[in-house]
């Protein structure tokens, strides 16, 4: 590769490219083509996401992609918050539109005139939906993919309930399902509360999960959402209790997007390329013959794929003749295939295998009777992950910058007061992203002396 990890900007817009996630060239400004191999590894967090969401009761919708002007306007501070990003569409054919048409920024405008429909009773509830969507944002900052973008692959999660608390327990289901997603995608995150001035339009409150990336910026990669009653009652979503009184729903929210496939390239990638996580890899398994004398090498290889895909692995063969077996090593250690596999002459003799994992140096031998331990082989490739990834957050918290970093993160004990925000800000020269909750402390305001938390201080995404 021309460049460097250190220089982060530049690694992260070329090794996009060059490992096929996507290509920018697409000519309407911030939207970029999902390449095959890009896709693949998005579609492989999706199902990730899927499967635990359907085993936590939620079901599965698909909502239309435009919103009405009047279904917007129901709303209040919710669409303030978003009517500088709305793509507006003002005609049908030739004709002008009666009433102009919103592409989805986020779904409660679509959604939430529905759920007044579904919801009567106490025994509708709780209602958990969930879609994998695309929306739409007018970003007018400089547009980078999957971290910034003006079309984007939307992860979001709605629910209604009969009180506070049951919405409350959902948050924490939540949680678990995040943890989850992150222990498997190898990310650490800090749990964030944002401030009532940068919270989600509409909300009573706002989680927000950020990683901390390679350059020292941080990256909003999920949020979840406290709404209260707040929307239920500007789009008189109510149901019966069972002594017949009517009562507002509660609801909360859950919203992912390709920013996870983001943070997976820049916090786990190296100067040779992509380093992706086994369990949504699309690859996650490269067999390379090498060519000699043995006249068994193509079958011997085809043996060792089928005991790869038999064992639930996604394997795949380079048997292009026209490549040297060099080429593809680089070739595969580009696109972050986690553990390659190499057949030569004295492996088909040994009826052996060579390995090497994407996150270490040197070469493993292993006997061929001996191929089950191959996802032992990948989970050691998660772990060093991982531990990898953690690292890189605990540095930046503790105030050790890595090389090359453009930027850095602070911890101060602050409290809720925007006054003593704004004084660190200025202080810091950094934007007050809010209280950390799973990480840090209570104390006193470093501004004010009040009762604070560790607050973080970064330059976001």
């Amino acid at each position: 590769m021309e460049y460097s990890r250190k220089n982060f900007s530049e690694w992260y817009n070329e090794i996009v490219e060059l490992s096929e996630l996507t290509d920018k060239r697409y000519p309407v400004k911030g939207m970029n083509v999902w390449m095959p191999y890009g896709f693949d590894l998005m579609r492989n967090i999706d199902e990730m996401v899927r499967e635990r969401f359907r085993s936590d009761d939620f079901g599965e919708v698909m909502f239309p992609a435009l919103i009405s002007r009047t279904m917007f306007e129901v709303e209040f501070e919710h669409i303030k918050g978003f009517e500088k990003e709305l793509f507006w569409i003002t005609k049908g054919g030739r004709e002008t539109l009666e009433d102009d048409l919103a592409m989805r920024p986020t779904s409660e405008a679509a959604m939430y005139p529905m759920f007044r429909l579904w919801i009567r009773d106490h025994s509708d509830l709780p209602l958990r939906l969930f879609q994998v969507v695309q929306v739409w944002r007018y970003e007018t900052k400089h547009t980078r993919p999957f971290m910034r973008s003006r079309d984007i692959h939307f992860t979001e999660c709605h629910t209604a309930h009969e009180n506070f608390n049951d919405a409350e327990a959902q948050l924490q289901t939540y949680r678990d399902e995040w943890n989850y997603f992150t222990h498997m995608l190898c990310l650490p995150f800090m749990e964030v509360e944002r401030p009532d001035w940068d919270k989600f339009p509409g909300a009573v409150y706002t989680r927000a999960f950020d990683t901390i990336m390679p350059s020292g910026r941080t990256l909003q990669i999920g949020t979840i959402h406290q709404y209260g009653q707040n929307f239920a009652r500007n789009y008189d979503v109510k149901f019966a209790r069972e002594n017949g009184e009517s009562e507002y729903v509660f609801q909360t929210t859950f919203g992912m997007s390709e920013r996870l496939v983001a943070a997976v390239v820049s916090i786990h990638g190296d100067d040779k390329g992509l380093i992706l996580p086994p369990y949504v890899a699309p690859v996650q398994v490269v067999i390379v013959p090498i060519p000699g004398k043995s006249e068994s090498l193509a079958s011997y290889t085809s043996e060792i794929f089928r005991k790869v895909r038999e064992l639930g692995i996604r394997a795949k063969i380079d048997a292009r003749d026209s490549y040297t077996p060099g080429y593809k090593y680089n070739f595969w250690e580009m696109k972050g295939v986690p553990l390659r596999i190499e057949i030569g002459d004295r492996e088909v003799e040994e009826k052996s295998l060579t390995l090497r994992l994407r996150t270490e140096k040197g070469r493993i031998k292993m006997a061929l009777s001996d191929i089950s331990g191959l996802g032992d082989m990948l989970e050691k490739v998660s772990d060093t992950l991982r531990a990898r990834a953690l690292k890189i957050l605990e540095d930046n918290l503790s105030g050790t910058a890595g090389e090359g970093q453009e930027s850095r993160i602070e911890t101060h004990v602050l409290c809720n007061r925007k006054e003593c925000s704004d004084s660190m800000e200025k202080r810091t020269e950094l934007t007050m992203m809010g209280h950390i909750m799973n990480r840090g402390k209570e104390g006193k305001c470093e501004v004010c002396g009040n009762e604070g938390r560790t607050s973080l201080f970064s330059r976001p995404y």
